[in-house]
């Protein structure tokens, strides 16, 4: 009964953290710009990373194995983040800047008065 259990519980880890990395190609595809691709890239990566891994300790059990899956998820919650930070940073240095949202509820601006900054008196 206990391994049907623990064979349950490994397997909806897993498939919650492979269903987060397929949801992470999809933002990765289907985005407008690098910095959202980015956010989804580096957020459901590092998500679907530890569900795994926690997934496959349950089904490895108590063993070496289970410390050394314990070690790679620490690894992978630490540098994930990290690497996407110093992504984000590099890409801001380099001049990309965000694609901003246009707002539909607002009317567009509209160009200064062409003439002088008293008016239009001679």
């Amino acid at each position: 009964m206990i391994e049907l259990v623990t064979d349950a519980l490994s397997w909806l880890f897993i498939l919650a953290g492979s269903a987060a990395l397929v949801v992470a190609a999809f933002g990765l595809v289907r985005l407008p710009d690098f910095y959202t691709r980015l956010h989804a890239g580096g957020v459901t990566d590092t998500f679907g990373a530890e569900l795994l891994i926690i997934g496959l300790a349950i089904q490895s059990g108590l063993t070496l194995t289970t410390v050394k899956l314990f070690i790679i998820g620490l690894f992978l919650f630490f540098t994930g983040p990290t690497a996407t930070h110093a992504t984000a940073n590099a890409a801001w240095v380099a001049g990309l800047k965000p694609r901003l949202a246009e707002r539909h509820d607002e009317p567009p601006e509209q160009p200064p008065p062409i003439g002088r900054p008293g008016g239009d008196r001679p």
